[in-house]
């Protein structure tokens, strides 16, 4: 199709260039630093394993249908009963990934009249989730739980009567620090409030057998947490867990879950076995913090870069086009490691995003914190 058709995007694409903004997509190459697959699930023989099994004993690989109609298969359902029972709630719903998860939860779940009080750096899919739906939403100081009290008392003292929800990630994805997840349970037990934590980052690698962060606060029923499988688990889809009556509120009035054809059920008997990978070989999680600090450790040693608390470690540059470089030069050194640019962070902040992952070994890991070392002394 000719440039010329559509002259308003190709000029903004332009736009993107001089700013050194526009995104491609490349294809995957060299060592992995770039993935959310933190446990070396994705292409495990395990998984291989647990489909050739699945489709033996005559597991579909599509579903057909929605879950309301055709769609709903067995697999289905017994993940999601195995599943609450991993993550200690009363109910989970399969659902297509995380993105459509907090589609669903927040465009349906919070009501006219209420708030979503959010973490400034709450992910897209919770921002645009809360533009489909009808509460007031406001935002709160990244990680401080008192700015998210003084923000609902506020609200209170301005007439406010409706249900608090309170959208918080367990691990921030570009930040790759912690929220306080126990602080603010307090809050929302002090305010009747629903505290909604995305887990997509800790599960798998936090919490006992990789139950997550909100581990001892899961069963409450004023907490819903989502467990996405295209990350540690090393699927795709997601899990919302939590009280019967939000579960089921979701089957009957979220259109992300009621008008979309089912996950696969083949997808389904894959989380099943992913989870029972974590429940019965804690080790592979043992080994994936014992990669974790060892990056820690090294990216100190060789760079003089500190303050990391996950798997995630950014590495703030700054300016666009110079993180993007930056990045180049290590792909040619055989690292997968990828800038990222605003909006998907602050404008400012662009950063490389090291993901430590057991697709890595920790002799690379150490080549990877030399290589940068290099770089960026070579920058100033």
């Amino acid at each position: 199709m000719s440039t010329g058709v559509f002259p308003r995007h190709q000029q903004a694409l332009e736009a993107l260039k001089l700013r050194g903004r526009y995104r491609s997509l490349i294809p995957r190459a060299g060592h992995d630093f770039s993935s959310n697959d933190y446990l070396g699930l994705a292409g495990s023989d395990l998984l291989r394993d647990a489909a050739t099994a699945a489709l033996a004993r005559g597991v579909p690989v599509g579903a057909g249908g929605s879950r309301l109609l055709r769609g709903n298969d067995s697999e289905h359902q017994v993940l999601e009963r195995e599943a609450a029972k991993f993550f200690g709630t009363e109910a989970a719903l399969f659902i297509n990934g995380g993105f459509t998860a907090n589609l669903a939860i927040f465009s349906t779940l919070p009501q006219h009249g209420d708030l979503v009080l959010h973490d400034a750096l709450i992910h897209a899919s919770t921002h645009d989730g809360m533009r489909l739906g009808r509460a007031q939403t406001q935002s709160f100081a990244h990680n401080e739980v008192s700015a998210a009290e003084a923000a609902i008392a506020k609200w209170r003292g301005e007439g406010g009567t409706g249900q608090i929800w309170i959208a918080v990630e367990a691990v921030y994805s570009m930040d790759g620090d912690c929220a306080p997840v126990a602080a603010l349970a307090d809050l929302a037990e002090r305010e009747d409030a629903v505290l909604v934590l995305d887990e997509a980052h800790s599960t798998g690698v936090f919490g006992d057998q990789g139950r997550g962060l909100g581990q001892d606060i899961a069963h409450q029923p004023n907490v819903l947490s989502l467990h996405t499988c295209g990350k540690a688990l090393g699927v795709s889809g997601a899990l919302i867990c939590g009280a019967g009556p939000l579960i089921e509120t979701l089957i009957n009035k979220a259109r992300a879950f009621i008008f979309a054809t089912a996950p696969s059920p083949l997808n389904a008997a894959l989380v099943r076995a992913a989870l029972t990978e974590l429940g019965e070989n804690p080790a592979r999680q043992a080994q994936a913090w014992d990669m974790i600090h060892h990056a820690h450790n090294e990216a100190k040693a060789h760079c003089g870069l500190t303050g990391f608390e996950t798997q995630i470690l950014p590495v703030i540059i700054g300016d666009d086009k110079h993180t993007m470089a930056v990045a180049q030069a290590l792909q040619a050194k055989g690292y997968d490691i990828r800038g990222i640019r605003p909006p998907t962070v602050p404008r400012g902040t662009s950063r490389l995003r090291i993901s430590i992952t057991l697709n890595s070994s920790r002799q690379v890991i150490s080549a990877l914190f030399a290589d940068l070392a290099g770089l960026m002394e070579n920058s100033r």
